[in-house]
């Protein structure tokens, strides 16, 4: 098939993969939540894109660098802790606080969350591997008993509560439509970043270092700049969790939220830009529905990611990626042959 005789969407596909077709279903499907009745599946949403946000800054790390972090909820949780504290602060003594306020504290996640990425990286991407993987959960888990003890500022283990944003945001389709509009500006400048020279590096770091460093790029400047972004973003993802939930916890930091990306991104895929925010789709509407019928969602998720691992191991993506490769080939290969036959038949007396 010529690129002449292709429709839109083999254009689409041959551009951007399996993620352009299926971002465009997700951003249809994201646009359609607020008309679904009743507000919890608007609240579901809210979710699946925050945490789809979180999930895709992980897979930064994972699918694009190659190293996988157990700690990557540290800077989820500095992001929302930096936003809580800030908007406790700024709020009025009727425990009310203004639009502009409300946005000022949203911008104290991301650069907070991207500083402590910065000193952490500056130690951990010294390493590869699982020694990598280890040392990223040691820091987690070290941020996380610092906010779960330093009670003074913290609170400890209460948390920080009463995070109500301002009324207008209060409606749950009002902050569902803050929260798209923000989750897809970063996605975008994400996208931006995997598809540039910089990404490109970082996919050479992951094929093969060493031959990496050969060739003159300087492996832990592009590990550690990863690194910082990957924190920004799950800084970002953080801020927006407070006002959401209305409260933020030391659990944030904890190496049991670290693991809800990981789970998201191999269900996805860690191969597809897109992979993690579909896995965050599957992920939160399983555990909104399993939790309505059985307590045994652990069993439920834990089932379900043996199966992807054994089964599916490039995530749902990448096996409809191969099934739509695997169709292609035979096509084409059945085109060549038909190509080759029509010769033969022409010559026939």
């Amino acid at each position: 098939m010529t690129a002449k005789t292709r429709g839109p969407w083999s254009r689409l596909y041959a551009g951007f993969g399996i993620s352009g077709p299926v971002t465009l279903l997700l951003l249809a499907a994201a646009l359609g939540v607020p008309w679904l009745p009743g507000e919890f599946w608007t609240h579901v949403g809210t979710e699946v894109l925050i945490f789809g946000l979180f999930a895709m800054s992980f897979n930064l790390l994972y699918g694009y660098m190659g190293q996988i972090s157990f700690g990557h909820a540290a800077f989820f949780g500095v992001g929302a802790y930096a936003t809580a504290m800030l908007f406790t602060a700024l709020k009025g003594a009727d425990g009310q606080i203004g639009i502009a306020e409300f946005l000022l504290s949203l911008l104290a996640g991301p650069p907070v969350a991207a500083l402590v990425a910065l000193v952490v990286g500056f130690f951990c991407v010294r390493l590869t591997g699982i020694y990598f993987a280890i040392l990223t959960l040691a820091f987690g888990e070290l941020l996380f008993y610092i906010v779960f003890s330093w009670y003074t500022f913290t609170k400890g283990d209460d948390g920080i509560q009463g995070l109500l944003p301002p009324p207008f945001f209060q409606d749950s389709t009002n902050f569902y439509f803050f929260t798209l509009a923000i989750v897809a500006v970063a996605a975008a400048v994400m996208w931006r970043i995997t598809e540039s020279p910089f990404g490109y590096a970082l996919r050479t770091l992951r094929d093969n270092q060493r031959r990496a460093g050969f060739l003159g790029t300087n492996v832990r400047v592009h590990m550690l700049v990863n690194f910082v972004l990957a924190g920004t973003f799950a800084g970002i993802a953080g801020a927006l969790w407070g006002p959401f939930s209305r409260s933020v916890n030391p659990g944030l930091l904890g190496w049991g939220e670290s693991g809800i990306a990981v789970f998201m991104t191999l269900i996805g895929g860690a191969g597809s830009f897109i992979g993690p925010l579909l896995g965050s789709v599957i992920y939160t509407m399983l555990q909104a529905v399993v939790k309505m019928y059985t307590v045994y969602w652990p069993l439920t998720i834990g089932t379900i990611i043996l199966l992807i691992v054994l089964f599916a191991p490039g995530g749902i993506l990448g096996m409809i990626d191969k099934r739509i490769q695997a169709t292609r080939a035979r096509k084409d290969a059945a085109g060549a042959d038909a190509a080759a036959a029509a010769p033969a038949k022409e010559q026939r007396p």
